[in-house]
């Protein structure tokens, strides 16, 4: 059995591609091409060893994505008490795993599958008292990087869950002021100045924040959780950032899964502001746990949960 630190690293490949992974909270610590002149060109804004890590850069956030006001839910009439860990308020942030070793499972060429449990004696007094099983899956193809979750409740009670990554792109921009950026949604959650949910959802028609078609994004500093997603016939949703000086753009295809995507300027991140776009995929959005509507996943013991993103890079 692998020993996991937070410096463990493992290479996918695929042709020209190359995405590093590591177990340490599954995270997406790069994802890069490679030119004909051997030059690694980013598509995904990452790191090498866990100390060089900057706002959540690839994290996987299970089993609340986004923050929870105070800390604190009600789940089948009981309350309960989370770390409030956030750095910009009296929130907890993001669950659990991200700080976990994972077990690598099935490790290929260009896969690779972590695993790690969350059992509720470990996190009851934590205000999860929830057992959870969770698979997450990178793979490298023809159309990009591929990411799958399962979670599934090995508990005996019914379980509140909720999925989301994080990363962060970039098309080769110095500051992410110069890129353009489609977000195929119709409306946003209403932050208070803790950046918690006031439970209002805002329709963006008319406003600033309305990005269904191409704009540039400029001095727009997103820290904002995007709802009602518009799906193709497929049932996809899709974001989209670009810069068409360098005919660069990446896709990021959600699957009926995720009814919620945050985008984040990165304004907060002291060494490196602004220096790419996070566009993070989620199954419910913020404060879903007080806001079960919004997304969450109720799993009965026994039952499983799954989904896929993909990011997709090409020239336009």
């Amino acid at each position: 059995m692998m020993t996991v630190t937070t410096d463990t690293e493992l290479t996918l490949s695929f042709h020209n591609h190359r995405v590093v992974i590591s177990p340490w909270g599954a995270s997406l610590r790069r994802y890069f091409m490679i030119d004909d002149r051997g030059r690694e060109i980013d598509i995904v804004w990452g790191y090498s060893g866990g100390s060089r890590k900057r706002g959540g850069q690839g994290d996987v956030l299970i089993p609340f994505p986004g923050r929870i006001a105070n800390g604190r839910y009600s789940f089948e009439g009981q309350p309960f008490q989370l770390d409030c860990n956030d750095k910009e308020g009296p929130n907890a942030i993001h669950g659990f795993v991200r700080t976990l070793p994972w077990q690598v499972r099935d490790a290929q060429v260009n896969s690779v599958t972590c695993e790690v449990r969350l059992d509720a004696e470990t996190y009851a007094a934590r205000g999860y008292p929830f057992s959870l099983d969770i698979a997450v899956t990178y793979e490298l193809g023809a159309s990009g990087l591929g990411c799958d979750f399962v979670v599934k409740n090995i508990g005996d009670r019914v379980a509140p869950v909720g999925v989301g990554f994080h990363p962060y792109f970039t098309v080769g921009t110095s500051v992410i002021d110069e890129a353009d950026v489609r977000i195929a949604a119709t409306g946003y959650l209403e932050f208070n100045e803790q950046l918690a949910p006031t439970g209002r959802i805002l329709d963006v028609e008319g406003t600033c924040w309305d990005y269904r078609h191409f704009r540039a994004i400029g001095g727009q500093r997103f820290n904002h959780c995007y709802m009602n997603l518009v799906r193709d016939a497929d049932g996809l949703a899709t974001a989209t950032l670009r810069h068409a000086p360098s005919n660069r753009a990446i896709d990021i295809v959600m699957d009926s899964s995720f009814s919620a995507v945050v985008v984040y300027t990165g304004d907060a991140i002291a060494d490196a502001p602004r220096a790419a776009l996070a566009i993070e995929p989620m199954t419910c959005a913020s404060d879903a746990f007080n806001h079960p509507e919004w997304g969450l996943k109720r799993l009965e013991p026994g039952e499983t949960c799954s989904g896929r993103y993909l990011v997709r890079p090409r020239l336009m």
